[in-house]
């Protein structure tokens, strides 16, 4: 299961430095950051998990699409 866990992280956070879509990105490390407080709630730290699914999935999420919603988007032609 830790293998399945760790390779979907490898996946994700190759995914979010690629993206070319800002909210896609910030959408892959909000997913990220949920798996990365699964696995450590698999290695017995509970508390860290919790921190991480709350800090990194949660109020990081919000923060950055705010970000992303407060700027004017410029695309190539």
């Amino acid at each position: 299961m830790t293998i399945i866990i760790m390779i979907l992280l490898i996946v994700l956070s190759l995914y979010t430095l690629s993206s070319r879509d800002l909210l896609y990105g910030v959408i892959a490390l909000s997913a990220f950051s949920m798996l990365s407080a699964t696995l450590f709630y698999i290695f017995n730290a509970p508390d860290v998990a919790i921190t991480e699914a709350a800090v990194g999935a949660g109020v990081s999420t919000v923060i950055f699409a705010w970000a992303i919603r407060s700027t004017e988007r410029k695309d190539q032609e």
